[in-house]
């Protein structure tokens, strides 16, 4: 049987929120995606993590669930390119959002990265073509990276947490059994 096709959404996840959720959707509906891989990153080589992996790693498997196609795996490639050499996916598009596309060359083997995957950019309102654009020219393989439209969720990662140390609530920000976990666990309870 053949395998359709596939998308990968890299994140550290601490936490998954419905952003994040959103974003999933959004590209298996535009993408047409059979599949969709979400990487947790055990330990990334860009952001320091407040919880340890395989708490984010639950986490994650309980945002994700509902998500058609979606399974949840921990990853422990530091970086994109070396996950993607080892995994070696068929006709796969690594997704991210246009804020992350920004900084793409930044990343270790941008080039190799386009050669082994199509970049499946989530463009929302506001931000600008311009910059997408901008970041396309300059590749060596333009046409390997492809946009789709999100409605954007205004919510991050560092804003859940925050509430949590807080003690405001989160329910509108993440997924309800994520909202339970976090609780259930006592996570990010003392300010960051």
């Amino acid at each position: 049987m053949a395998v359709g096709r596939s998308g990968i959404l890299g994140g550290v996840f601490d936490p998954p929120h419905d952003g994040h959720i959103a974003l999933a959707r959004a590209a298996v509906e535009r993408l047409g995606l059979d599949r969709l891989l979400v990487l947790v990153v055990a330990d990334p080589g860009h952001k320091h993590t407040k919880t340890p992996a395989e708490t984010r790693l639950e986490l994650a498997r309980l945002a994700f669930e509902g998500v058609p196609g979606a399974t949840v795996e921990l990853d422990r490639h530091a970086r994109t390119v070396d996950s993607l050499e080892e995994r070696r996916l068929e006709d796969a598009v690594f997704i991210l959002g246009a804020d992350e596309l920004a900084g793409f060359e930044s990343w270790k083997s941008p080039q190799r990265v386009l050669a082994l995957v199509k970049l499946a950019v989530a463009v929302r309102p506001g931000v600008r073509r311009e910059d997408v654009s901008a970041v396309r020219e300059r590749l060596a393989a333009p046409d390997r990276i492809e946009e789709f439209e999100m409605t954007p969720v205004d919510v991050s990662s560092s804003d859940v947490r925050e509430r949590v140390a807080r003690g405001e609530p989160i329910e509108g920000l993440v997924p309800g059994r994520v909202a339970d976990a976090i609780a259930r666990l006592g996570l990010y309870r003392s300010a960051e």
